[in-house]
């Protein structure tokens, strides 16, 4: 773990959000870039510029299926009075050799195909018979249903202008231009680019591998009957649900027993897997709060080899027990978070998921925050010298909170889509007040 940030972590010590956040992001490197397949790339951040080696498109070609001509060949045109052209052929997406178009003639051409030589405009099928003599068409036939559609004659019934209805190269974007910038999250519109441009692999900071773990005996597994003293584990599931949101690959452990033996040895088991590692539960101060006992001991290895966690209390609500720190021989983050589900997810937002995007290489690492103004029944009171976290809906400039201050209200938190923020030194917010609010999503 870093040793950077100058804080007084003594054992009373009580710290500020706002610095056992620091500390985290002092000790987190992005990952090392790599060469991806596109498809391999998704989600993840470019490391490089990339410039355009071909125009896009490539040729000029047709936005509609129609007829190539020569402008003035079709001047005047009419349904009353049509130009009257013959066909010499069919040009195709994808097709080598093209007729040439000339005077008084015409070439049937497909949507994305090559303008011909010699042809100027192109005119929709709608504006012509179809070649078929029976006024206007609405579609053009299949050429395998009618291969002699591509020879003949065609009325045309209006006159088009130079380059109408024609894509021109270089139109999208041109040889030389930038096409997207180092610091890109690749989604599905920046991948559809990259593979226009002819571009098959792409260098990119991979998603970081997220490991998420739940401890606690008396958790079981969704699905699965509950025995006296038992229930559903649902942390490890939402938060490794986050990991993903966040841009994580997240890899779900199920739920440890409280030993710290089984625990440690279970960490160290996926370590291989992981770039970062999150824990929920057992970092109180209770008889079976076995993540400290299994992790507190990890810096008393030889020569410090394993890394080092940290526990402290943080002058926050929910969420006030945490735990910090590096293990294995490569050093992994990992980060230690409460057990009630509130102050799980809570802690997730405020410290997991800026560590996820600092190891994706991205510079925003935060939720926005926005100024709303607080509807609520009455007095929203938080405890003095805590920054209290209060779920909420957010809507059109306000805020009301949902469900109180109980860390165990997973269903208000389901219904919330945004965190008040009561500072450390207020202890009453009333309604009408402006207030602070994280948005979730």
């Amino acid at each position: 773990m870093s040793s950077a940030a100058p804080h007084d972590t003594g054992r009373d010590h009580l710290w500020s959000v706002t610095e056992h956040l620091e500390d985290i992001l002092a000790g987190v490197r992005p990952l090392e870039p790599i060469e991806l397949q596109l498809l391999d790339a998704q989600g993840c951040v470019l490391v490089e510029d990339v410039m355009v080696p071909l125009s896009l498109p490539p040729f000029d070609n047709s936005s509609m299926d129609g007829y190539a001509v020569r402008v003035a060949d079709v001047a005047g045109a009419s349904e009353e009075y049509p130009a009257v052209l013959t066909v010499i052929g069919d040009v195709a997406a994808g097709q080598g050799e093209q007729p040439h178009v000339g005077p008084g003639e015409a070439a049937r051409i497909m949507t994305g195909a090559p303008l011909p030589p010699g042809a100027e405009t192109v005119v929709p099928v709608e504006w012509t018979d179809g070649g078929l003599g029976q006024g206007p068409a609405s579609r053009m036939r299949a050429h395998s249903a009618n291969p002699e559609g591509a020879t003949g004659q065609v009325q045309v019934h209006r006159a088009a202008e130079a380059r109408a209805h024609v894509r021109a190269k270089g139109s999208d974007v041109r040889a030389g231009d930038l096409a997207l910038t180092a610091g890109t999250v690749l989604g599905p519109p920046q991948i559809g680019l990259l593979a226009s441009i002819g571009r098959g692999t792409v260098r990119v900071r991979p998603r970081p591998r997220v490991v998420v773990l739940s401890t606690g005996s008396e958790l079981v597994q969704p699905g699965l009957a509950l025995g006296p003293g038992q229930i559903h584990d649902s942390n490890s599931f939402a938060l490794t649900a986050a990991a993903v949101d966040a841009g994580a690959i997240a890899y779900r452990v199920g739920a440890v027993t409280d030993d710290a033996d089984v625990l440690r040895s279970t960490i160290e088991d996926q370590l291989v897997r992981a770039d970062l590692l999150v824990t929920t539960g057992g970092v109180s101060v209770g008889a079976y709060d076995v993540v400290k006992e299994a992790l507190q001991s990890v810096g008393d290895e030889e020569d410090g080899a394993g890394g080092r966690v940290e526990f402290r209390k943080l002058a926050m609500q929910p969420g006030k027990p945490q735990g910090f720190g590096t293990i294995g021989p490569d050093h992994t983050p990992l980060l230690a978070l409460p057990g009630n589900p509130v102050s799980s997810y809570v802690s997730f937002e405020l410290f997991v998921r800026p560590a996820i995007r600092a190891l994706m290489g991205l510079t925003d690492l935060h939720r926005p925050t926005v100024r709303a103004t607080l509807r609520a029944p009455g007095t929203v009171t938080s405890p003095a010298g805590r920054r209290q976290f209060l779920r909420g809906t957010y809507a059109d400039g306000s805020v009301t909170p949902v469900g109180g201050a109980s860390s165990h209200l997973v269903a208000a938190l389901a219904r919330a889509d945004a965190l008040i923020v009561v500072p450390e030194d207020v202890e009453a917010v009333e309604p009408g007040t402006e207030v602070e609010v994280v948005l979730l999503g």
